[in-house]
């Protein structure tokens, strides 16, 4: 085809007239408000890449509410939804290009924590073949053919919003390519079976389709259908399987069909010997009825080349993907002949209308080039390392490029069975993908994990230090304007917040993998008078809030430290919100009257959100991580800061020159010795912390003269499974579960401040109880997906069973939960006087319960800081060039912490450490 031809108008088979052979494939952009509807960011997205390209086709709109299959994903699944997708479709055809939008259900693909710890459903009860993937519940017959029908209403709404398309989303392995599918389909009635049986579904939400465009648009209406060609598993779909469903939706009329594919001359991934492009094959073997559909062509297109080669071969139109989020004047600029290389610089993201969510997703974070980035050097060569979980030893070979993750090899990978090599191989790709080992570890397999980012972490140090010996520097001598000790959540916020205004950071971490404590939390991030509180309706107040605190720390709290806290816990969940990590889930803890406490919008728990969030922060600005690095003094001369000394893993020490130090190495729960010095009675409580929690700097800080305040104000959380140390959320009880003794009686207002239910456990005979709930609130809070799986959960089907299981007695029990619903119903708990997290009566089976007692859990006392979280001597004097954030820190919580200020501490003081370090060096 010649080039100009591209640039030609083109007739669909209803008529309409494309002005050109190019369209905007559909791509995640992960940038809907948490319950699908359209944010302005999103709008302007689609608005600044509308005009020449002849078609915008929107991401895909989910059908119902359990068929999202990635976070801020857009909603077609009701009525409400429409004046949003309405402005998207006006902002791209006031442009002059026509406006198509997906529909689609993920089906199994659909992740529980995207749907409040719900199970997925799907056409059989066959989990999708992935590491951890959740099994599906079968679609009734019934509901099939209600799913089909939302198909419909979500193609009516499209039709309604004004846009002028839709494509039929029968890729990527969501629902309706599940279907049809031998691998994920093996039902047993009409909808299963054969080929045919199998092709019912697909054939039936096009019949649909047709219906609303007849009932509700002109004729000109476009239908697409995108289709992924082929399946690895087996069985699964292959090729011919393909052409046969496209054949039949043909007959039935399509103006194009969109293949899926990650190149767009790829060949089968199945028959691996045959090169030949699976587009040639689809133009050789198509009908006649087929061949007049326009055939459209995705995969890898960057330059007009890509497109040429794409006609060539026999497509009729072009999607292109990434290029158009890189270059929204994309057709342009191959227009005139520009040759165009596929990447981002870092400082383009406002300019080029890309939402936040977007920026920080898989689809664009790759092609981020950080133009502020000093990368570290590496000697290139093979670095063989030798690493440990509790169970193996594994041998890695990591290959290093100049300044880049260039392989890993499991180089003993036959000792292992294959859940091990997959895992290697999954977090081979994540290393290698963010240039760096700090990226998520696999759920369920976190030390195995933390073992192999280790093996990078040390082959790292190795060949920046030969590095640096090969061009005559000294590896020993290391500069920067802030050192970060601790790499928990107030760490990772002070170093990037300092980074931002343009210090030089590292941070120092003593353990073996980044996050700390942070990693443990739960429930939430407290914070009053937020954005996503206004969205939700919630009217609350920072006085209130101040309030509240003060009452559940019994009136010892610092009060200028807890204004400035109170004060700015919006400001930190917007700086949350705005790098990609969105707290817009809203719960309740212990202490708190209104529903302040965010957290993910899928339930998940908050710590290993945050700390996942954090990270992908701290790779994209190439900020140092050092760990298994423990810092064991700071240096000064003349009352000056002036480094840090550090030991290494190997023995080896070290100085660390520096102009500030900022500590967040946070509190001293895991060190036994301590606890029991300021709190005797505490002698033989578990801990919920991670080991690393010593009250290392508030050691390291007294040598430097710092006073400290509280020191004996340590809290016990009240619910802690005793035989691992788990803390079970206080989200748990904020969603609507209840305490009860093994007599089977309530005893607490569950939700009273925590050292208040944790001394009333105490006081029990047998000094522990049980947390009981239904599955209504599992399925708000996916936190307990991950006690189901470390067996902390007793289930039964009845409150009968669940008491036998117990030796509760049974009258009791039910009678307890009886009265309890009454309380529910009518929000006024008569017993106990709690007013909070009466969300729903306890009456939708299973039922569940976790043996809990207390453990310690947090030490509000910590070495003293102004607002400014510099900190102060005895006297309560300012230490030059020394700042301190989070658990480390005393006075923010006074006598009791209220569950989810924890967290709401350590980013706020995180934050403005890493701003008046950073002012400190300036001035």
């Amino acid at each position: 085809m010649k080039n100009e031809d591209i640039f030609k108008p083109v007739i669909l088979p209803n008529g309409v007239s494309l002005k050109n052979r190019i369209m905007m494939a559909p791509m995640t952009t992960c940038s809907g408000f948490y319950e699908g509807s359209v944010t302005h960011d999103l709008i302007e997205y689609y608005r600044a890449r509308a005009g020449e390209i002849g078609t915008i086709i929107v991401e895909c709109g989910f059908v119902d509410n359990k068929g999202l299959a990635f976070p801020g994903a857009i909603g077609l699944d009701n009525d409400d939804k429409i004046e949003g997708l309405a402005k998207i479709a006006k902002a791209i055809k006031e442009k002059g290009s026509k406006a198509v939008i997906q529909v689609y259900h993920g089906g199994r693909m659909v992740e529980p924590k995207l749907i409040g710890g719900q199970s997925p459903v799907g056409p059989s009860a066959i989990a999708a073949p992935r590491p951890g993937a959740a099994t599906p519940i079968e679609l009734t017959a019934d509901e099939v053919d209600e799913m089909i029908d939302k198909f419909g209403q979500a193609v009516r709404r499209a039709i309604q919003a004004g846009f002028d398309g839709v494509e039929i989303h029968g890729a990527n392995t969501y629902l309706i390519q599940q279907f049809y599918s031998p691998n994920s389909n093996q039902r047993t009635d009409k909808w299963g079976g054969s080929r045919d049986n199998r092709a019912r579904f697909p054939l039936a939400v096009l019949d649909i389709t047709h219906n609303m465009v007849k009932e509700y648009a002109n004729p000109d209406f476009i239908v697409g259908y995108r289709f992924s060609p082929e399946e690895l598993e087996v069985p699964g779909i292959r090729f011919d399987d393909s052409m046969y469903l496209l054949e039949k939706l043909a007959e039935k009329g399509l103006d194009y069909v969109h293949f899926s594919m990650g190149a767009i001359l790829r060949p089968s991934i199945v028959e691996t010997n045959d090169p030949t492009p699976l587009i040639n094959k689809y133009v050789a073997i198509r009908s006649q009825t087929l061949a007049k559909i326009p055939v459209v062509g995705v995969g890898n297109v960057v330059n007009i080349s890509d497109v040429e080669a794409a006609m060539d071969n026999g497509f009729d139109l072009v999607a292109v993907g990434r290029a158009c989020i890189a270059y929204p004047d994309w057709l342009s600029r191959v227009e005139k002949g520009e040759k165009l290389e596929l990447f981002i610089n870092s400082d383009k993201r406002e300019e080029l209308n890309i939402p936040e969510p977007l920026w920080h997703f898989s689809l664009v974070e790759s092609l981020i080039r950080d133009v502020n980035l000093n990368v570290k050097k590496f000697k290139p060569g093979n670095y063989q390392e030798k690493v440990n979980d509790e169970s193996y030893e594994y041998l890695i070979n990591v290959e290093l490029g100049n300044d880049f993750v260039k392989d890993m090899q499991l180089l003993n990978a036959n000792d292992f069975d294959s859940e091990v090599v997959n895992n290697f191989s999954e977090i081979k790709h994540r290393i290698i993908d963010s240039n760096s080992p700090h990226v998520d570890a696999i759920s369920g397999a976190t030390s195995q994990c933390e073992a192999f980012k280790k093996a990078v972490t040390k082959a790292m140090a190795k060949s920046n230090k030969e590095a640096i010996l090969a061009e005559g520097g000294d590896p020993n001598d290391k500069a920067y304007d802030v050192v970060v000790v601790g790499s928990g959540g107030a760490g990772l916020a002070a170093a990037i917040q300092a980074h931002d205004l343009g210090a030089s950071v590292v941070v120092v971490e003593k353990m073996s993998v980044i996050g700390g404590n942070t990693n443990k939390a739960s429930a939430g991030m407290n914070a009053a008078e937020t954005k996503f509180q206004k969205l939700k309706g919630i009217v609350d107040s920072k006085d209130l809030f101040y309030k509240e605190t003060l009452t559940g720390g019994k009136n010892k709290n610092n009060p200028e430290l807890l204004r400035y806290f109170v004060e700015n816990a919006p400001d930190a969940i917007d700086w949350l919100d705005n790098n990609g990590i969105e707290l817009s889930g809203i719960t309740t803890t212990g202490g708190m009257s209104i529903d302040r406490t965010h957290r993910p919008a899928s339930g998940a728990a908050v710590g290993g959100f945050l700390i996942s969030g954090l990270q992908k922060n701290i790779n994209r600005r190439g900020i140092e991580v050092m760990l298994d690095t423990n810092v064991t003094e700071i240096l000064t001369e003349n009352h000056k800061v002036v480094g840090v000394k550090v030991s290494e893993e190997d023995g080896s020490v070290q100085t660390i020159k520096a102009k500030v130090v900022i500590i967040a190495t946070g509190g001293f729960s895991a060190n036994r010795e301590m606890v029991e010095k300021y709190r005797p009675d505490l002698k033989g409580f578990v801990t919920t912390n991670h080991k690393g929690a010593t009250g290392s700097g508030i050691m390291i800080l007294e040598k430097l003269g710092a006073g400290t305040v509280d020191m004996k104000e340590i809290q016990i959380h009240p619910t802690v499974e005793q035989t691992t140390s788990y803390l079970i959320s206080e989200s748990i009880r904020g969603g609507g579960a209840i305490l009860v003794s093994q007599k089977g009686q309530r005893f607490v207002n569950e939700l009273d401040t925590r050292d208040k239910v944790s001394a009333e456990i105490i006081k029990l005979p047998e000094h522990y109880a049980y947390i009981l709930f239904d599955q209504q609130v599992r399925n708000e809070n996916k936190a307990v997906e991950e006690y189901v799986s470390h067996d902390l959960v007793v289930q039964a089907d009845t409150i009968k069973d669940l008491a036998d299981k117990l030796s509760i007695d049974s009258n009791t029990l039910s009678q307890t939960v009886e009265r309890y619903n009454q309380f529910a119903e009518t929000k006024r708990d008569e017993d106990f006087g709690r007013t909070t997290g009466m969300r729903h009566p306890i009456n939708k089976g299973p039922f569940y319960v976790i043996k809990i007692a207390p453990g310690v859990h947090h030490t509000m006392g910590g070495v003293t800081i102004n607002t400014d979280t510099q900190v102060l001597d005895t006297d309560k004097h300012v230490i030059q060039g020394v700042f301190a954030a989070g658990e480390v820190v005393g006075g923010v919580h006074g006598a009791n912490r209220i569950g989810g200020n924890a967290v709401a501490d350590i980013i706020i003081f995180g934050m403005q450490a890493g701003r008046k370090a950073t002012d400190y060096i300036n001035h």
